[in-house]
């Protein structure tokens, strides 16, 4: 009851205010105002009437404030190209400020909630990485730094899943130089991802189309000092000792350079 009560009140108050011309308004009456509109899901009209108080009182300490909430508002509208100028702009003016970090994963999360399936173009993704990379780095010790590295490995995983996408393509086809070269992509740069053991065996498959065994063998030997748990795995080892061949290092691939950086513990 209490708090149907004050809702109310704030209800009352916000319809008051709307009579009154904006310009007559102090900043306290339009920011109530815009945090009203976010209450009941007009996130639009709270962006505008945050804009409001930065406009007509641009040197308060409300300004500030109803700037981040500003980018906030419109993130929350899904207007994303809104929200990030709002969020670049407060790093802008407040680089310094407590709420600088924040800011900045709005800025990372305008291009992360937009990454769409693994089919479409991502570009996207990379702009959400390099965004939610600048959280890390530069706010390491903030609240908003682990979701962003959350964030930054699944993203990360979305450009290998895209990769294999368009490696699977090509292999169905028996385009088989055309998906090395993706499967590659995910060995020698998307090697923390869910995709290696996979792309890996993929390797295997193609070279041994082509008949470079050496190759397939190495992929194999790779396969099995990481993933060796793997039904991916079992089944690379099963095609290999199928032809007569072992998963071991052989020839002078780059695939060999890369498992001697893996036997380091160093990857490319």
């Amino acid at each position: 009851m209490v708090a149907t009560g004050l809702a109310l009140l704030a209800a009352v108050a916000c319809s008051r205010s709307e009579e009154t011309p904006i310009e007559n308004q102090s900043a306290q009456q339009i920011f109530q105002r815009a945090e009203y509109q976010l209450e009941v899901d007009r996130a639009d009209d709270a962006a505008q009437l945050f804009g409001e108080v930065e406009r007509l009182y641009p040197y308060s300490e409300l300004a500030k404030r109803a700037l981040i909430m500003q980018a906030f508002a419109y993130h929350q509208d899904n207007d994303y190209e809104q929200a990030r100028v709002a969020a670049q702009r407060y790093i802008d003016f407040y680089p310094a400020d407590e709420d600088a970090a924040y800011a900045q994963y709005l800025l990372a999360l305008s291009y992360y909630d937009q990454i769409d399936e693994v089919g479409r173009d991502q570009g996207l993704t990379f702009q959400a990485l390099q965004a939610l990379r600048t959280v890390i780095e530069r706010y390491p010790d903030s609240e908003y730094a682990r979701s962003a590295i959350l964030k930054f490995d699944l993203a990360f995983d979305h450009l290998a899943a895209k990769e294999m996408e368009i490696g699977r393509y090509y292999h169905r086809r028996k385009h088989f130089t055309a998906s090395i070269n993706r499967f590659r992509v995910v060995v020698e740069q998307f090697q923390t991802t869910t995709h290696t053991a996979e792309a890996l065996y993929r390797l295997i498959e193609a070279y041994i189309a082509l008949g470079l065994n050496n190759e397939a063998q190495t992929a194999g030997a790779i396969l099995g000092y990481n993933f060796q748990a793997t039904e991916w795995y079992e089944d690379g080892y099963t095609l290999l000792t199928g032809r007569g061949l072992r998963a071991e290092v052989s020839g002078d691939s780059w695939l060999r350079q890369v498992y001697r950086q893996m036997i380091r513990g160093e990857w490319l």
